[in-house]
């Protein structure tokens, strides 16, 4: 209560929550806006008792299909049920540059990924990647659902506590 004393969660508790700070790196804040933005259902600028326990059911308990189907809704920026080059490399360049913070291994390259992603997953050559073969591609091949699978749980690369918390 001391931590969202509305009962709803915005988006600065929501960073908070998560420590992020003035110190996290630009992708930190910008994906942690879109998963915010993912959870806001009713699209009201907060997140409600609801929406927090959707989203914690989800990220905790959630089977692989429906953390796909939350995963294409966090790709598709515009909301219109496919997903084009640009928002695909939009999100893999995020979470490429997120998972370098700690990595130490030579970077892929952005453009080479999505290429690869396209090359797999969009079957009728359509340039355009609908949720079904979004779906079928992560449940194929172990490449693609690291890629494309957004796993927020309880994993470092996506947001980071200081040492000392």
């Amino acid at each position: 209560t001391s931590e969202c004393p509305s009962g709803n969660l915005h988006l600065h508790e929501f960073k908070k929550f998560f420590g992020l700070n003035s110190q996290s790196s630009e992708e930190e804040l910008v994906f942690s806006e879109i998963v915010f933005r993912s959870f806001d259902t009713n699209k009201d600028g907060k997140l409600d008792f609801i929406e927090f326990v959707a989203a914690v059911n989800l990220v905790f308990r959630g089977k692989l299909v429906d953390k796909l189907k939350w995963s294409f809704k966090v790709y598709d920026s515009d909301g219109n049920g496919s997903l084009n080059r640009q928002e695909v490399r939009h999100i893999v360049k995020i979470i490429t540059k997120i998972k370098r913070l700690d990595d130490s291994d030579a970077p892929e390259d952005i453009d080479d990924i999505c290429d690869r992603i396209f090359e797999m997953v969009d079957k009728n050559k359509d340039s355009e990647i609908c949720l079904e073969e979004f779906i079928e591609g992560a449940e194929k091949d172990p490449w693609l659902l690291d890629r494309l699978k957004l796993d927020i749980g309880p994993v470092d690369w996506v947001f980071r506590r200081s040492p000392d918390e």
